[in-house]
């Protein structure tokens, strides 16, 4: 990956054009840096998908939005970079109480948990909820919605360290994969409940264990496929337990109408930045780099001792 000179993005009508403070790692940017993740058709190739900044310009058709805003934004692509052009739906104000870099972590965790915890797996006061990868951006934002939802949170990560900070970051359950098993122990601790609703990016590899550890009318929301992308479901088992499995990308939706990243960015805005800006979900931040130290942005978040987001920034 090489930091250097690119052609100006085009404000387009009902876009916003973005002076970039800072982006954030994904685990989706180390897949399309690797070839396995081309991004829709349209979009930038330029990684990144989400940033904070300062409203630059505003497109034709924009309302609501003020030249010099500070924003956060979902994008498609295109966040690695000085400047970034964004559909005005995507875009929300940086929450009150977040520092502007770290808030550049924020848009792809909120947007992609709310939309398979809350709006399809409709996670409610009182049900056990269980994430798998508790140390990663995801989980660390998932566990602390859910807490403040009400739920009873669960989660699996892979080393003391990791463990502890799920704990700190409100996780009522916390398994080590590496030596137990998260049905085993998730039943023995629910009394043989099991879990209401799961948020999964391991695909494949966790999809037998997964249905069996579902309560009855359990919600399984696959967002990843890190475990594989062929799996075998017991169908006698859903039926038997009135099961949900649901798979659900962010990137690939449209920007407006039913079930669009606009949609999302509007729930998150009313529903998630008031708990944040609360300090009841805060964004975790395990590293800030330099942007043209993207390279090494990516060792980090492959590391098996990264806790949260790295965030990359540049220099006004």
């Amino acid at each position: 990956m090489v930091w250097g000179e690119a052609p100006e993005p085009e404000l387009l009508p009902g876009h916003v054009l973005i002076d970039v403070r800072a982006t954030a790692v994904n685990r989706a940017d180390l897949l399309q840096r690797q070839g396995k993740y081309p991004p829709p058709p349209g979009a930038s190739e330029v990684l990144g998908l989400e940033c904070s900044g300062t409203i630059a310009a505003l497109g034709e058709g924009v309302s609501g939005w003020s030249i010099g805003d500070e924003v956060c934004a979902l994008l498609a692509g295109g966040g690695y970079a000085e400047r970034v052009v964004v559909p005005a739906q995507q875009v929300l104000p940086v929450p009150a109480g977040v520092d502007l870099a770290a808030a550049a972590g924020l848009p792809e965790v909120a947007c992609t948990v709310w939309s398979n915890v809350v709006m399809r797996g409709r996670v409610t006061t009182g049900e056990v909820f269980l994430v798998h990868g508790g140390g990663s951006g995801i989980g660390t934002h998932a566990i602390q919605l859910a807490k403040a939802l009400g739920a009873t949170v669960a989660t699996t990560a892979g080393s003391p360290g990791k463990l502890e900070r799920c704990r700190e970051l409100g996780a009522d359950i916390t398994i080590d994969y590496t030596n137990e098993d998260f049905v085993e122990v998730l039943r023995d601790l629910t009394d043989g409940h099991g879990a209401d609703v799961i948020l999964d990016n391991m695909g494949a590899k966790y999809l037998p264990r997964n249905v069996d550890v579902l309560a009855k009318d359990g919600r399984l929301a696959i967002i990843g496929m890190q475990g594989g992308v062929t799996g075998e479901l017991n169908i006698g088992a859903l039926l038997g337990k009135r099961a949900t499995v649901t798979a659900a990308g962010l990137r690939g939706r449209p920007v407006s109408g039913a079930h669009s990243k606009g949609e999302i960015v509007d729930e998150v805005r009313r529903h998630v930045w008031p708990l944040v800006e609360a300090g009841r979900v805060v964004p975790v931040v395990s590293a800030e780099l330099p942007i043209a130290d993207a390279p090494r942005g990516h060792e980090l978040l492959d590391s098996p001792d990264n806790v949260g987001k790295v965030i990359l920034t540049i220099d006004d």
